[in-house]
């Protein structure tokens, strides 16, 4: 297989990650007999520092022309305490799905036995937990209109939803429950959002035409206290932008680390693969960084983008063979992990390729 990946590594730890996520790929490539050529772009701090621009038009001439995206994170301290910065570089995030199209973000939450004790919940509450999320992407409050008004002291923004963002996302949600547990949870709060009443409704439209799947509805302030208290529910969830935002990043606790968290943005084009945690600049650059979630999101890239699903297993074989091994990043480890297990990003990634 010929196939030409971008690498966008964004700001932050997100240089040092994908810099293991395309190894991966590399190793992938050599063992399997494919044929994957590369390219770099900017996005986010270091677009703006370079052109002005969070999300520069060459960058977006690259994606489009790209079979798929490895990408790293986006952000920077300087901004997040100025609100009055004009240019931004989530702005470039939020464009690049919107130019892309990449309305559906999936994430995987899957627990690896070995990080049991990694988290801060009951190991036997975790246990078995096997998640998959649907995140829509390009609606919501992200997207919708937004203002401050008179002296600058009121502010809104819109939660706004059209019936066809709802009913693709879902789709592909319903489809997805069909190749696992056949259980399918929508989150909204149709008890207080028109928004979300007009989610519950295309939600219940479409469910005929999966009869096969159990489609349950629920609260977004009772879905977070559920997943906590029993995440090996939950099979797959689809919810909104804001919603899946905030919900995932509490599933992250379930996997012990945001730093063991992929992610996939698809649409109808190039998808991007991207760990879920931030740019985490008080780490940038002290290769202390977990890169697992970048590898992982590698492997999801294989799997979605290019149909390599042996190769994909491979990959996710190799990260649960060095967490078996005893290997540890910092996040990751407790206070029982031996100090010489606790690797920093390139030896964690040099296990792990030598395991492929």
């Amino acid at each position: 297989m010929k196939k030409h990946i971008l690498v966008v590594p964004g700001d932050g730890i997100g240089q040092e990650v994908t810099t293991v996520g395309k190894q991966v790929l590399e190793k992938i490539a050599a063992k399997f007999g494919h044929e994957f050529t590369y390219d770099e772009a900017l996005i986010g701090h270091v677009a703006i520092e370079a052109t002005g621009d969070p999300l520069p038009e060459e960058t977006l001439v690259k994606m489009r022309a790209s079979d798929a995206i490895l990408f790293g994170a986006v952000g920077h301290i300087k901004y997040d305490n100025d609100p009055h910065a004009k240019v931004r570089p989530e702005q470039g995030l939020l464009k690049m799905r919107k130019e892309l199209g990449l309305y559906a973000n999936l994430r995987p939450i899957k627990l690896f036995d070995e990080l049991l004790e990694a988290s801060s919940i009951k190991p036997e509450i975790l246990k078995g937990a096997d998640i998959l999320f649907f995140r829509e992407l390009t609606g919501d409050v992200y997207f919708g209109k937004r203002e401050r008004i008179e002296d600058g002291n009121t502010a809104y923004d819109t939660m706004i939803y059209s019936k066809y963002e709802v009913e693709r996302i879902a789709r592909k949600a319903f489809e997805a429950a069909m190749t696992r547990g056949k259980k399918l949870m929508s989150v909204d709060k149709a008890n207080v959002l028109e928004s979300s009443r007009l989610w519950r409704e295309t939600v219940q439209a479409i469910a005929p035409e999966y009869p096969e799947v159990e489609v349950t509805h629920q609260f977004v302030d009772s879905a977070a206290m559920m997943l906590i208290k029993d995440p090996k529910q939950f099979d797959v969830v689809v919810t909104g932008n804001l919603f899946g935002d905030i919900l995932t990043d509490e599933a992250s606790q379930i996997a012990g680390s945001m730093g063991m968290l992929a992610s996939a943005s698809v649409g109808d084009s190039t998808g991007v693969y991207e760990p879920i945690h931030g740019s985490a600049h008080d780490i940038a650059g002290k290769g202390l960084a977990n890169p697992m979630a970048s590898v992982l999101s590698a492997a999801l890239l294989l799997d979605i983008s290019f149909g390599l699903k042996e190769e994909a297993n491979a990959v996710i074989a190799a990260v649960d063979a060095v967490l078996k091994a005893g290997f540890r990043t910092g996040d990751i480890a407790t206070k029982d992990t031996p100090k010489d297990m606790i690797l920093g990003t390139d030896a964690i990634g040099a296990e792990i390729l030598s395991r492929i």
